[in-house]
């Protein structure tokens, strides 16, 4: 395992412990605690720029109020192709890597590669930025999760457009390998109909979900990448 990827996963997240927490917003110290995982042993080819961003971004958002201490951070790198994995869950107590896994993106956003993104309702494409989940249900699509996105202009409408977490048909690699993508959501990140309900039961009720695209204007406006830090965010952008 690189050191320095170590690093940056343990560093970033212990730092975490030091916050300027306000009486508002101060996690217990069991919440504390759980951003303080001992060693990490498998970041399961997630680069470590986009690893970065995510546990900055919610540093951020555990910094400002808006978000609680998070038991699970969900990395989603839509500048990969969806043939292969782009989805980790990581366990922030213990720095594991639960879940590496194949996710689908919005039929509007692009066909093996995304390439646009909305916020828009009807627009059947994916957003970017910064997601808490919530509460499950069974719908259309089965066994689901609600997301509540948390960027305004980028994925803040996302219960009313029903952006949601589940599994479906289309996410397998046998599709994948038949027509040279992942069959596309309306917008929502779906999984393979096998692993869905675990990681949905092992995300759910306040983890966060970190949508990843190099967007020049996600990546210089959010206030989640901006906001808390010195200087701007710079990553190559699309």
């Amino acid at each position: 395992m690189n050191r320095k990827l170590i690093s940056v996963l343990g560093a970033t997240v212990l730092s975490l412990a030091a916050l300027p927490w306000t009486a508002q917003s101060a996690p217990t110290p069991g919440k504390i605690a759980a951003y303080a995982p001992a060693a990490v042993n498998d970041l399961g080819g997630i680069s470590p720029d986009v690893l970065d961003l995510a546990l900055r971004a919610v540093q951020c958002g555990v910094s400002s109020g808006d978000l609680a201490a998070p038991p699970t951070l969900t990395v989603i790198d839509y500048s990969r192709p969806s043939v292969v994995p782009r989805l980790w869950v990581f366990d922030l107590k213990t720095g594991k890597l639960l879940f590496k896994e194949l996710v689908a993106h919005g039929r509007n956003t692009g066909e093996n590669l995304a390439t646009q993104f909305s916020d828009a309702m009807n627009s059947h494409q994916s957003s970017l930025g910064l997601f808490v989940t919530s509460d499950t249900y069974v719908g259309n699509n089965g066994y689901s999760l609600r997301l509540d996105g948390l960027e305004p202009g980028f994925n803040a409408h996302a219960r009313e457009r029903a952006i949601v977490m589940h599994g479906a048909p289309y996410v397998n690699a046998k599709v994948a390998a038949a027509q040279g993508r992942l069959g596309r959501s309306w917008g929502c990140p779906a999984l393979r109909e096998a692993v869905a309900r675990d990681v949905i039961n092992t995300i759910q009720g306040g983890g966060v979900v970190f949508s990843y695209y190099p967007d020049a204007q996600w990546l210089k406006t959010s206030r989640f990448l901006n906001g808390c830090a010195r200087t701007p965010t710079v990553l190559a952008t699309s």
